[in-house]
């Protein structure tokens, strides 16, 4: 067994254990019509199918009745991985974008079921590739084998643009889930960032989930001394002293700032919004997450046809 066919397996194994049968597959359609759960109970009229009669009311009011059902479709998830330079970091258990790999290859598993699709983009600083849609498993597998991502260079392709064009891929209504940190090349902490206005045209037909994936070292600068910090996608570089004070302590405020803003932005464009951190078990938190989707479900909001 490799190593990707192993990692896999890992990856398998966690998800059946830990998160397994919290993401349905199925979703309930906005109409009767054909499906498995039984919905509302109405008159007989010929033509319909005698194998849902309910024998039983029948018997009491004297006239057939029959179930009609709920429909049924099948789900289409698109995930959109962001594996930039920026997401090539990692001072903890690992890096970010081994956490956003994971992350997305776990929804691939979660919604597996009959008749289901997963398309997957990857955003890098080659571009943006597209990976057609597949069953949930093998979507899993293809992101469970990705070779490493670049560390260096700018991305040739902006958050905001891979998210018109993942509007313009997920034709279907479903679900389309967004894994990435959220910084912007000019590292702004302030909205409107320049997703934002991509990721509400998005929602507006599809349930979104933004997994937004940081690390520790992001939140707050360590007393090390004189260091050089360089930006892995324009290549600067700028020597600081993390032992001044003052520094740590306006870093720790930008950085806050920052994850404000971005749950903010993330809220007011009607989206699910998800954080992991490299430092935590990722696992875990998808349970979390799923599970409290389960137990009060987004709010479905009004979408264009």
């Amino acid at each position: 067994m490799n190593d990707s066919a192993r990692r896999f397996r890992r990856l398998e194994l966690t998800v059946r254990r830990r998160v397994d049968g919290l993401l349905q597959g199925d979703v309930d359609g906005h109409a009767l019509g054909p499906g498995a759960d039984p919905e509302e109970l109405a008159h007989y009229r010929p033509g319909q199918d005698v194998r849902r009669i309910d024998w039983n009311v029948t018997a009491r009011t004297g006239e057939a009745h029959l179930w009609l059902t709920r429909a049924q479709h099948v789900l289409d998830t698109w995930l959109l991985v962001d594996r930039s330079p920026s997401m090539a970091f990692g001072t903890a258990l690992t890096e970010k974008v081994d956490v956003a790999e994971q992350v997305a290859a776990a929804v691939g598993l979660l919604t597996a079921a009959p008749g289901n699709r997963v398309g997957i983009g990857l955003l890098d600083s080659a571009g943006l590739r597209w990976i057609a849609p597949r069953p949930g498993r093998a979507a899993a597998v293809t992101l469970s084998r990705l070779p490493a991502a670049g560390r260096q260079g700018s991305p040739q392709v902006s958050l905001s643009n891979a998210l018109r064009g993942l509007g313009a891929r997920a034709r279907r209504r479903g679900l389309c889930v967004v894994v990435t940190d959220l910084v912007g090349p000019d590292c702004g902490v302030e909205r409107p960032f320049e997703w934002e206005e991509a990721l509400r045209r998005l929602t507006a037909r599809h349930d979104v989930i933004v997994v937004e994936v940081d690390d520790p070292r992001e939140q707050e600068l360590p007393d090390v001394g004189e260091a050089v910090f360089v930006d892995p996608e324009t290549g600067m570089q700028r020597e600081v002293s993390t032992s001044d004070p003052e520094l740590r302590f306006a870093y720790a405020m930008a950085a806050a700032r920052h994850r404000d803003q971005t749950a903010a932005a993330v809220r007011a464009c009607r989206a699910e919004h998800l954080r992991v951190n490299t430092s935590q078990d990722w696992a875990a938190a998808l349970a979390r997450f799923v599970k409290d989707r389960r137990r009060a479900p987004a709010r479905r909001h009004r979408r264009t046809p």
